[in-house]
């Protein structure tokens, strides 16, 4: 087993491991350390099975069924499937999910606290997932921005990203916005938070999650999202996972900004995602 630090601000890469490692304790142990400390645990090239990956997460915590249960597994509700692939003519995935810089689910009152990814069917040449550290973005914050947003909450919500669906055909876009408010309600989050694994604040929002924050007028809220977007996005401080064959990801998701990349024309890509709440 090799483990390398994959830059300076987040991300532990293990390699040279397989299932039977993994169900060790004590090596389990430190891949969570790892994810806890920094974010984000890259084991390479490590087969699973829907039920192997399903027993690995109930390991690690409790696995929730996916928001949207449209793109469940068939056999496996904890799975969400995100793949650009069909079987019979249809979908077996959710096609260009998280194409933007998010944390997972902020838009829920109590998003899960671990995202696990798997590579069931992935291209080495596109489709890449971007991370950065929401902890760095906040250290990179000026000053005068650091003092303003202390104490501020943010209201968070999916209306800007609900795919469109059979139940909204013939709707108006202010009444397909308003149904799907209805479906997910706004939740508040404060904007700075507490790491309590690391002791560090960090960065809680963006701009396809977030209505606003409260205390910035229009004006200021874009302003706030168009600094968030130049931090997370600085040369440097972002970490491009070019996948290999199943590989398998764990994130912590509200200190963890990330952003699947486009996938080239004709090119297969399909991942299997389980969200983590704490066991």
């Amino acid at each position: 087993m090799n483990v390398t630090d994959l830059n300076p601000y987040l991300g532990t890469e293990y390699t040279g491991l397989t299932y039977d490692d993994l169900r060790s304790p004590q090596l389990l142990d430190q891949i969570m350390d790892s994810v806890h400390r920094r974010d984000l645990a890259v084991i390479r090239s490590i087969e699973l099975t829907p039920d192997q990956q399903i027993a690995l997460a109930r390991r690690v915590g409790r696995p929730v069924p996916f928001v949207l249960s449209d793109w469940r597994h068939p056999d496996h509700e904890e799975i969400m499937v995100s793949s650009n692939e069909t079987r019979d003519g249809r979908p077996i995935g959710i096609p260009r999910v998280g194409s933007f810089w998010h944390q997972d689910s902020s838009y829920l009152k109590d998003p899960a606290p671990y995202t696990m990814l798997h590579g069931v069917n992935v291209p080495g040449t596109s489709g890449h997932t971007r991370f950065a550290s929401a902890a760095d973005v906040y250290d990179r914050l000026p000053g005068r921005w650091k003092a303003r947003l202390a104490g501020l909450t943010g209201s968070h919500t999916l209306t800007k990203q609900q795919r469109i669906g059979p139940e909204h055909v013939g709707l108006s876009i202010a009444e397909m916005k308003a149904q799907v408010a209805a479906e997910y309600p706004a939740v508040h989050h404060p904007v700075v938070r507490h790491d309590p694994h690391t002791g560090r604040l960090f960065l809680y929002g963006c701009r396809e999650y977030m209505e606003g924050v409260a205390g910035l007028d229009p004006n200021d809220t874009e302003a706030f999202f168009d600094l968030v977007d130049s931090l997370v996005e600085e040369a440097g401080h972002v970490y491009t996972h070019r996948w290999t064959g199943n590989d398998l990801l764990i994130w912590k998701t509200m200190t963890t900004y990330h952003v699947a990349t486009p996938v080239a024309p004709g090119v297969s890509r399909t991942v299997h995602r389980i969200s983590i709440e704490a066991a």
